[in-house]
């Protein structure tokens, strides 16, 4: 590796979560769910470690845990093992600006954007490798490999790509200050017998992918936006509630928890035949109505692979 490389991990949304089964040979849910990853995003840099270090390093201010369980680390550790990478030690920054443990996969989005540089910076490893890699580390992190719009089925590793939206979502974001971690929405969705059978998840699969053949910026169909999480994570957290019903006097078309919660997205539409651009310029309104909101109201729109590309940086940061 020579020089440094940067790439945005886009958070991912989902556009209907359908809960299903607990699969006996990995403990993991089967599911079916649009991810659509967006513009609010970490910033990863990798680059050549400062003398002294033996081993790669991590840096990630602001977020606890011991440095080696951080996602991004068993990413990179994961990479140089399957890809034979034996270049010298590496430091990754993380600047976050996705909140923690709050239903947008933040971790996940920088597992894959760390796979994304080490490939860019390495020269190795081919999209099937990273695919593979990504599976192993979690659900949410193969439909970031690539950003964009997948229908994920199984337990998230399954992907088929979706066509772009032809025009923005536009998405207010609502984050609440609680951390919500995903093993407890999804016990408490096993508590709550939220589980679809496995014909009924199919039947929701075909729909969804039917919904979105056009391109359309979200299914029409309310039923389709559904989060099968979203009673759990209520019940986890009561103050989801006023957010959701804050979401929906802002104007948004739909409101749901993100993912396992507790994030709140409003989602706005552009009008058929109508400006392509409106749903976003309508929920940058929406944020800006709710200024003084603490933790404070963003907007973020939906984008695609190249938002995430991993590029050169012509000058390498100063070390710390």
């Amino acid at each position: 590796m020579s020089g440094a490389y940067r790439a945005l991990a886009p958070a991912k949304v989902n556009l209907g979560l359908f809960l299903g089964p607990v699969r006996p040979a990995d403990g993991r849910h089967e599911l079916v769910s649009v991810m659509q990853s967006i513009s609010l995003a970490d910033e990863l840099t990798l680059q050549l470690a400062p003398p002294g270090l033996a081993c790669d390093e991590v840096l990630c201010p602001g977020v606890g845990g011991a440095p080696g369980e951080n996602l991004a680390a068993i990413a990179l550790r994961s990479f140089r093992a399957s890809a034979r990478w034996d270049g010298p030690p590496a430091r990754l920054s993380i600047a976050k600006r996705i909140p923690v443990a709050a239903g947008l996969a933040g971790g996940s989005a920088d597992a894959a954007a760390t796979l994304r540089l080490a490939a860019h910076a390495s020269g190795l490893g081919e999209e099937r490798l990273l695919q593979g890699l990504a599976a192993r580390l979690g659900a949410d992190v193969p439909a970031q490999v690539s950003p964009g719009r997948w229908l994920a089925t199984g337990a998230g590793e399954r992907l088929a790509p979706l066509a772009r939206p032809a025009a923005p979502l536009g998405l207010l974001v609502l984050p609440i200050a609680v951390e919500l971690p995903t093993a407890a929405v999804y016990a408490e969705a096993d508590r709550l017998g939220l589980a679809r059978s496995p014909d009924a998840l199919e039947r929701l699969r075909a729909r969804l992918a039917a919904s979105l053949q056009g391109g359309a910026p979200a299914p029409a169909d309310a039923e389709l936006l559904g989060n099968d999480l979203q009673p759990a994570a209520l019940s986890l957290c009561p103050q989801i509630a006023p957010a959701l019903a804050q979401a929906r006097a802002a104007g948004a078309d739909a409101a749901l928890v993100s993912g396992s919660g507790p994030t709140v997205l409003g989602l706005f539409l552009p009008r058929a035949g109508g400006d392509p651009q409106e749903g976003l310029r309508r929920a940058e309104r929406a944020a800006a109505g709710l200024r003084g909101r603490a933790p404070a109201a963003l907007c973020a729109a939906s984008v695609e692979a190249g938002f995430g590309a991993a590029r050169a940086l012509a000058r390498a940061p100063a070390q710390p």
